[in-house]
């Protein structure tokens, strides 16, 4: 072996909303970013997980070591061996997010050894990779969500967006009609609207609320209807509903995915790169819901899906969320341009051709 990963060096960010920020079932004012830098050769990889400061305990104490003194180019190799070494903390959660810190590390810091974008290194089916404006938070007042709606349609020129609804464990339907409705005439009949209600509803509300929002605002989109653990549910909503239901955030292993598709869940099955265990599986994924005859669709951090994105025939589109648009562009050099609905990776660049701004980044460090 020629050259070995000398370091596995991890770092954990804390960046503060530009205003609070709720869906249907949470509420938050700060996004944690976790950073993963793996050397091999004098060359260095970058990857991330939008998750807890804990991932740092877990690359630290049981993923480095998998990893140091190992060839980087066996990176599926690597991925295995992190996997089963975490056998006894369990999968999902923290461990599958650091894993997919330090995989999509490892592939970005192949490929800057092979002197080649990650596109090209896992071949490219399409060069420009569609995305759909998201945020529409339940916190935000008919102001603040015009005003995003109409920089998504009118300066970026997106032809989707999706708002959150469910607001307060859907007990405001109301509400969640009102801004739906906001929406739709905000952004004119022919962008495409979707909605994400973050599993706050109940089978049959979500049913009905579905119906009046495909009838009435042609919503062509409904995300965790119920929540994603009720796959009956999900399937409940998808056979009574016009509108595509989507899930599958929230799957950290194969077997979630797997699980998801037998029970006919989805229209659509989302995947997080920085959840599901890095580039790795995220392929794996993909080539499974082709299987099932379904596309997929990457769920946020747009600039870390980009490249695997356009690798796979069944994608349909990518998240543009809010709170990763603002880190990204803020923390890396080479970020894409949202601009006209797609994201172009550059080839020219090796890896996912994104570096670090120090200097940017480095206030909001916390470890």
């Amino acid at each position: 072996m020629e050259t070995a990963v000398t370091s596995v060096v991890t770092e954990v960010y804390e960046i503060p909303t530009d205003q609070p920020e709720a869906d249907g079932t949470l509420t938050w004012d700060s996004t944690t970013l976790v950073m993963v830098r793996v050397t091999a050769g004098g060359v260095e990889g970058l990857g991330w997980t939008y998750a807890g400061a804990g991932c740092q305990s877990v690359i630290e104490d049981k993923l480095s070591g998998c990893v140091e003194g190992k060839d980087p180019m066996d990176v599926v190799g690597l991925n295995e061996a992190m996997a089963r070494a975490c056998r006894n903390l369990g999968r999902p959660g923290l461990v599958a997010c650091a894993i997919s810190a330090v995989d999509t590390a490892l592939w970005d810091l192949k490929a800057r050894l092979l002197g080649v974008s990650l596109a090209k290194l896992f071949g490219q089916v399409s060069t420009a990779v569609p995305i759909y404006g998201s945020g529409g938070f339940t916190s935000y007042d008919d102001a603040t969500t015009r005003a995003q709606v109409e920089t998504w349609v009118g300066a970026w020129n997106l032809p989707r967006i999706k708002i959150k609804i469910g607001q307060s464990w859907g007990s405001d339907s109301a509400r969640d009609l009102q801004r739906v409705a906001l929406t739709r005439d905000c952004a004119g009949p022919e962008v495409e609207l979707y909605v994400d209600a973050n599993g706050a509803y109940t089978r049959k509300q979500a049913i009905r609320l579905g119906r009046t929002m495909v009838d009435d605002y042609g919503v062509s989109w409904f995300e965790e209807p119920v929540s994603s653990d009720d796959l009956d549910g999900l399937a409940e909503v998808r056979a009574q509903c016009r509108s595509d239901v989507a899930a599958g955030e929230y799957g950290y292993h194969l077997a979630y995915f797997a699980r998801m598709l037998a029970a006919g869940a989805v229209d659509c099955l989302q995947i997080d790169v920085t959840r599901c265990g890095g580039y790795t599986d995220w392929l794996r994924v993909a080539a499974l819901a082709q299987a099932h005859g379904l596309e997929v669709s990457g769920h946020c951090a747009p600039n870390l899906h980009a490249h695997v994105a356009g690798s796979v025939p069944n994608l349909r589109h990518l998240e543009y969320f809010h709170d990763h648009h603002r880190i990204e562009q803020l923390f890396f050099e080479g970020a894409l341009d949202p601009s006209g609905g797609y994201l172009v990776p550059d080839v020219d660049r090796p890896g996912h051709g994104l570096s670090l701004r120090t200097t940017d980044a480095v206030r909001y460090r916390r470890r």
